[in-house]
Order: structure tokens, then sequence, then C-alpha cells
């Protein structure tokens, strides 16, 4: 178990793809959204806007009218009441004032009076951005969690369709766990970033890149000193968040382990009672879910790293604003041609927390976003498997069946270079039972499964009516085959609607008639609520026979053409197996029959008898021509007695005698 859990992350990881890979094919299922994505875009463009907006108005607020009017007020209001050796000083600072001014232009002559009253439009208008972008922010959040919540449904739904696109083949492989992990948990972590992470991500971005440009325009020396601390920041963020992703690719990879673990470990739940594996199962658990634990604190450690470093790194450039900035405005010296006032300072400290703010967010949204990632790139593995068995472009709806069945110098294999049948060549006419026997790994369900295409062959052909099964449509093929296996099915549904499953649109009348030839109706009405009992999981409260039964019903009611059995009666007693052998007997006239069985009362009377022994047909004939051969067929009939009859006369009398013993262990 540990073996194949290590294999299938190893196999993973060899698959994870470039975060901008991942992120860009993310992108692609917003398409039928983009009316809401460009709303929002326009939305976040305007949100932006404002957030750099404020921070220029309050430098002004400082440099346009705080600065020049002080010295003004102290000598009664009026730039004509100031001392000349005042003068000079004042205008000094109203140049460097006018250049910082564009929302208006200071007027020294200007009252206290009129210079409040700009200030506090001034102060109304900073008040309306932070509002305006309150209510920007809540609409461009809706539109966001609208269409990304959209998205999660059109990608679960796609996986789930593809998951019943894939052949059986990946099943065999794959644990369901761990599929069910990608519904799940893998899809929930798409989900935290689809609303308020998305926006905060892509907004903070363009809000650096926007913050960026304007420190530049307004001075650029002042801009690169401000900005000391970026190569560092962007340095650290990459190494962290790819440590981040790759512990976080890990951990989602062991989430699905531990879901396998636990629907095995569920569905077993008897044999792991019945043997007592109760402490083995637990400790086997807890190492799956130590890996998780170890997996998710790794992925942490380096998210938590990211926040605090960058934290201390906007901190310097803080300090680094506001000395420097200091200096020159203290000692009244240019910035290599850029005139430093108070107000810039203001501003480009306001700046500076505009630029880390969003740097800072998106740290703090860096747990869920490599998560997210990881996550979808499990979605998207899943998605990029290929079907084993796929139709042609050019392939047909099969025609009504008569069944004809042909297999032509059959090879097939499930792993490369391992062929499980080799060189199988049998024909059946329509209306024919065909038994097919052989010890365990002979071949015998792979012959079946060949035949509704689950698997496809690797050489030769499989003709049905003449026609290549290839060049059909799987779905026009299987609709005309029914199935009944060992292991039966049953949903936890209504006993009307697990009859009802072949065929959607069947009446009730018709559900009855078929679940009266399958032998299953006397039982069905002893149940509490009838035909619309409740079944639990599995069909568990039925027994084996009652649940046989139930899937002969089933299969009766689509009408097949062609009927394959797979150890239908094995695990059932010998007065259920008649039951269910007459209602078998019943389905099986008319119809072309492939049967896999170890009772000889269901292949006793078969049209022809196959033989199989490591993938070949070593015998074929009927019942009473291979006992007459004494050849395979024979001692494997013989082992079942324990005991040698001395003629042909004596077999027949015992297999009359004690039908219930003849047992062929497949």
């Amino acid at each position: 178990m540990m073996g194949h859990r290590d294999a299938m992350l190893g196999v993973e990881a060899r698959k994870a793809q470039s975060v901008g890979v991942t992120l860009k094919r993310l992108g692609s299922y917003f398409r039928p959204y983009g009316l809401a994505l460009l709303v929002a875009a326009v939305l976040v463009f305007a949100g932006t806007y404002m957030q750099v907006l404020i921070p220029d108005l309050t430098g002004q607020a400082v440099d346009c009218y705080l600065s020049p009017t002080t010295a003004v007020t102290e000598f009664g209001g009026k730039l004509g009441d100031i001392p000349a050796e005042l003068l000079s000083g004042v205008m000094g600072e109203t140049d460097a004032a006018v250049n910082n001014c564009w929302y208006t232009q200071p007027d020294l002559n200007a009252s206290a009076a009129d210079a409040a009253r700009g200030l506090g439009l001034l102060i109304l208008l900073i008040a309306g951005l932070y509002l305006g972008n309150a209510i920007v922010s809540g609409i461009q959040f809706f539109l966001m969690s609208w269409a990304g919540f959209h998205v999660l449904r059109d990608l679960r739904a796609e996986v789930f369709q593809h998951v019943h696109r894939l052949s059986l083949g990946y099943f065999t492989k794959h644990e369901a766990g761990d599929v069910m992990s990608r519904f799940t948990n893998d899809m929930d972590t798409l989900q935290q970033i689809m609303g308020f992470g998305l926006v905060s991500v892509v907004q903070g971005l363009l809000l650096i890149v926007w913050i960026v440009y304007t420190m530049l325009s307004k001075s650029i020396p002042f801009a690169l000193i401000s900005l000391v601390t970026l190569p560092l920041m962007f340095i650290a963020t990459r190494w962290f968040s790819n440590q981040a992703r790759k512990a976080f690719r890990r951990a989602r990879q062991e989430i699905g382990a531990v879901n396998a673990d636990l629907q095995e470990s569920i569905s077993s739940v008897r044999e792991v009672q019945a043997f007592s594996r109760e402490d083995e199962n637990i400790q086997q658990f807890q190492v799956s879910n130590a890996a998780n634990r170890d997996a998710n604190i790794r992925a942490q450690a380096f998210t938590s790293a990211l926040a605090p470093t960058l934290e201390a790194l906007s901190y310097i450039s803080l300090a680094v604003v506001a000395g420097i900035g200091g200096f020159y405005v203290i000692n009244g010296q240019d910035l290599m041609g850029t005139t430093i006032s108070l107000g810039l300072i203001i501003t480009f400290i306001g700046y500076t927390q505009q630029f880390n703010r969003p740097v800072q967010q998106i740290s703090v949204l860096w747990t869920n976003i490599q998560s997210a990632v990881a996550g979808a790139e499990r979605v998207f593995g899943l998605l990029d498997e290929y079907p084993d068995v796929q139709d042609k472009p050019d392939a047909e709806n099969m025609p009504q069946i008569d069944g004809r069945v042909q297999f032509l110098d059959v090879w097939a294999e499930y792993n490369p270079g391992e062929p499980v049948l080799k060189g199988i060549s049998l024909e059946a006419e329509p209306g024919q039972t065909v038994a097919i026997v052989g010890p365990t790994g002979a071949g015998k369900t792979t012959i079946i499964n060949l035949l509704p295409r689950f698997w496809d062959v690797t050489q030769g052909q499989v003709l049905v009516d003449g026609r290549d099964a290839r060049d059909v449509t799987r779905s026009s093929l299987r609709n005309q085959m029914g199935i009944v296996l060992q292991d039966t099915f049953l949903f936890s549904d209504t006993v009307m609607n697990n009859v009802r499953y072949g065929r959607p649109d069947a009446t009730d009348a018709e559900v009855i008639e078929a679940a009266k030839l399958a032998r299953a109706h006397e039982f069905i009405k002893k149940l509490p609520e009838g035909y619309k009992t409740v079944l639990g999981e599995r069909g568990s409260g039925l027994s084996q026979g009652q649940r046989q039964l139930l899937a002969i019903a089933r299969v009766a009611l689509t009408d097949p053409r062609i009927l394959i059995l797979d150890e239908a009666t094995s695990s059932v007693d010998t007065r259920t197996e008649r039951q269910i052998q007459a209602a078998l007997d019943q389905m099986l006239a008319g119809r072309t029959s492939f049967v896999i069985a170890h009772r000889l009362s269901t292949i006793r009377h078969a049209d022809q008898v196959l033989v199989l022994d490591q993938g070949q047909i070593i015998e074929r004939g009927t019942h009473q021509s291979l006992l007459a051969a004494r050849g395979f067929y024979y001692d494997l009939y013989m082992s079942q007695f324990r005991r040698s009859p001395v003629n042909e006369t004596d077999l027949e009398h015992t297999e009359h005698q004690q039908p219930e013993r003849l047992l062929f262990r497949q």
C-alpha cells in the first residue's frame, strides 16, 4: 500500500507544470464571463487610481495650504506683511510647493479663511476617494466572486464528465479516494482565491506598477531611493514562493493519499473487523496523516517567513524615505535637481506605504495562492489523462444487433509487453451460449471486457455482426449489451430506481415485470416499503443473492441483444442459485450469451465451451464432448468431485445428483 502511494506521488511530481502555464490555463475558463471581468477590470483600474491619488492629494494639502500659509498667517494673513528677511525663505518653500501642486495653485495673498476653505474641500475630496474606493472594491469583489464560482462549477462539471470518459484502466491504477480528493480538497483550494484573493492579487500588482510609475514621474532619484529594497523583495518573494509551491504540491498529493486510505478503510470495514486489523489500519492511516501534516507544516513555514521578511524590508524603505528626504529638507538642498519639500516627503511616504501594502497583502495570500496552484495542477493533471479507449472520429452508431460475435486472432495486454490473450479466435452465432472456463489468470474476464470495449485489442479484431467494434461508438454498442457481474453494485436509492438504472424512461409496470422475470418480485414485496425502499450503500441490508437478482432485473429491463455473465452465481447458496439460474435460463433464450461460471449447472447446456489456459484456447466443444475427450476440461471437472467415476454415464449421474458441488474455481 505504501509503495503504491509513493509511486503515485512520484508520478504526480513529474507532471508538475510552471505557475504561469497553470494560471494561464485556469484563466481560459473565465472567457465565457468576459463582460463581468471587463467591468471588474474597469473598477480595479478606478480603485487603483483612487489609491494612487490619495497620497498625492495628502502631500498637496501640506505643500499647497499648510506650508505656504503658515508664515503668512503669523503676519496678518497677507504676503506684504512678511518681513523682507523671511520673504525669500517663504518664496523658496512656495516654489517647492508649486512644483507639487496640480489640484490647486497656492495664493499667498489669500486670507487664512480662504485657505482653510480650500483645505477643507481637499480633505472632503480625499474622504470621498476613500469612500469611492470602498464601494468600488465591494462591487468588483462581487463580480469576481460571481465569475469565480461559475468557473468552479464549469470546472467541476468538466472534471466529472472527463472521469466518466476515462477507460477502466485508469481506475485500476488510481485509487478512488485520490480521484475524489481532486473534486473536493483541490477544488476547495481554488475556491479560496476566486473571490477576494484573486481581486486582491490583480489589484495589488496593478497598484505596485502604477505607484512605481508615479514615483518615477515625480522624481526619478527620490523614487529610486524609495525603491531601494524592491530587488530584495522580489528575490525573497521568488525564493519563498518556489519553496512553498513545492511543499504545497506535496501537501495536495498527501491529502489525496489520506483520502484514498480513508475511503479504502471505510469500504473494507467488514474485512478489517473480521481479521482484527483495526490497529494496523489505524497505524497505516497515522503514517499517511503524519506525512500530510509534515508537508503542510513545511509549506506554512515558507509562507509564514515571507510576510515578516517583506514587512521588515518595507520598514527599511520608510526609514530611507524619511531619513534622506528629511536631510535634504533640513539642509535646503536639491536632490539631483529635484527640490525636496515636506509635502513631497509625505507623498512618497504614502506611496511607499501604498506600495508595501499590496506586497504584504499578496504575501499573506500567498499560502492560498500556492496551495491553489498546486490544487489546480492536480485537477489539470486529471483532465490531461488520455482515455485509452476512444471512439474514432468517423465512428458510426451500431445498428440493431443480431448477435453474431467473432474474435479473429485477438491479442490483448494491460501492461506493455505482457500479453494476457494470445491469438484468441472464436465465433458465436446469434442466440448461442458460449461458456468460458479455466484457471485463475487464464484471460476469461479479459475476453468479456473486449466485447463492450472496456479495453481494446492490441492485435486482431472483435467483430459484432461483421463490424469491427472499434468502428462504432461505444455507447451504441454497450446499450445493446447486458452485463451481470459477480460483485453487484447497487446505488443508495430506491429499489425501483436501481432496477430502472439502465432504462430511466421505463414505467413502474415495466420495472415490476423485469423483477418478476428475475425472480426478485417476491422478496421486494417483503421489504419495508417494497419498491420504494431506499437501499443502503452498495445494497447493504440485502443478501448477496438478493443483490444478484436485482442486478439481473436491471439487465432484463434493458432487453440486451448480447448478454455477459461473469460468475453471476458464484457467491450464493444452492437454493438462491436455482432461482438465479431459472431467471437466467429465461433471459438467455434468443440472446447471444457469454458465460463465465464455476458451477456446471450454468454451462452444461452451453452451445460451446471454451477452455482457456495462459491466454490461449486449449480446448473447445460441448460439455459432453469435452468430458469424452478427457483432457484439461475433464481434469478440471474431476478435481471438483474428488473421485474418479468409471465412465461417462457415472459422471452424468453424479452431475445430476450433486450439481451444487460442481465448482470450477476461477
